[in-house]
């Protein structure tokens, strides 16, 4: 019994170092600089397309998380490869997800046909939540725990934009100031940790055979 344990718990930490090069980090900072940026470029662009402009820079960021991983982070401390029970922990993550992210299409499709019916605090509760619950799902599944960190963070950032703007402190509904400093906060995380993790963890040096 307590070699099956030992076994999981050493599957877990090699889990958690594998996703724990603080790339994960600059994405989720990256992705959400949209509601820092979007908010200027509804005027001009709509909703729909203040958003969709975003999609070739996530691209080209993830192009480049996926490159950095691949030649500067694994020679550095290799691969693993996991087992069923963590194959299956992370479809059901994929499923729950899935789920989430079709009851907030739904959620988002009621409110904009709400034509502003709907007050705009009760809109940033509703917000707030399916984010917190987005991230905490995503750090329970991916035994990810900074995760639950920035949930509240994103998950406090509509509610506290909205009464930055009802008291006229900022401007579009304070989403570039909340979002902004959740996003610049994951960023330096993630930028940090993966220095630390380039100086411990240094390219081995390959010998030459004599």
């Amino acid at each position: 019994m307590s070699q099956k344990i030992s076994l999981k718990d050493a599957e877990r930490k090699a889990f958690r170092t594998t996703y724990n090069d603080g790339l994960v980090d600059v994405f989720l900072g990256c992705f959400f600089l949209m509601f820092v940026i979007g908010p200027y470029l509804s005027a001009s662009l709509g909703d729909f397309w203040s958003t969709a402009v975003f999609l070739p820079f996530w691209a080209l960021v993830y192009l480049a998380i996926w490159l950095i991983r691949r030649y500067v982070v694994t020679p550095r401390i290799g691969t693993v490869k996991f087992g069923q029970a963590r194959i299956a922990k992370l479809a059901k993550f994929t499923v729950v997800m899935l789920v989430l992210n079709v009851i907030a299409l739904i959620l988002g499709s009621v409110a904009a046909l709400s034509f502003g019916s709907v007050p705009g605090q009760m809109t940033s509760i509703i917000f707030g939540m399916i984010l917190l619950m987005g991230f905490s799902i995503a750090a329970y599944f991916l035994d990810f725990n900074r995760l639950y960190i920035y949930g509240l963070l994103v998950g406090l950032s509509p509610l506290v934009g909205e009464w930055l703007w009802t008291h006229r402190y900022a401007t579009h509904h304070g989403f570039p100031i909340t979002f902004g400093t959740s996003a610049g906060i994951m960023i330096l995380v993630g930028l940090s940790i993966f220095v630390r993790l380039l100086c411990n963890n240094p390219v081995p040096k390959v010998e030459i055979p004599s």
